[in-house]
């Protein structure tokens, strides 16, 4: 998404949001983005181990004759 943003570019978007905001407010909002980054990394690892848990049960139900595969 954001591969093709060079160095101007982000400080040009730096600099936008120092007038927008104010340099008062902008640690704050640097905060906000950086806590939300985490917590959506937290909830995608999170599904992307339940699919792996769940493809381990049918993978070790395959091995174990349970479930035919050939249908």
């Amino acid at each position: 998404m954001f591969s093709n943003i060079g160095v101007p570019g982000l400080i040009l978007i730096l600099v936008v949001a120092l007038v927008i905001f104010g340099p008062n407010k902008l640690p704050e909002i640097g905060r906000a983005f950086g806590k939300s980054i985490r917590e959506f990394k937290k909830a995608t690892d999170g599904l992307a181990d339940d699919i792996r848990e769940e493809f381990k049960e049918d993978i070790k139900e395959v091995k174990e004759g349970k479930v035919d595969i050939r249908k």
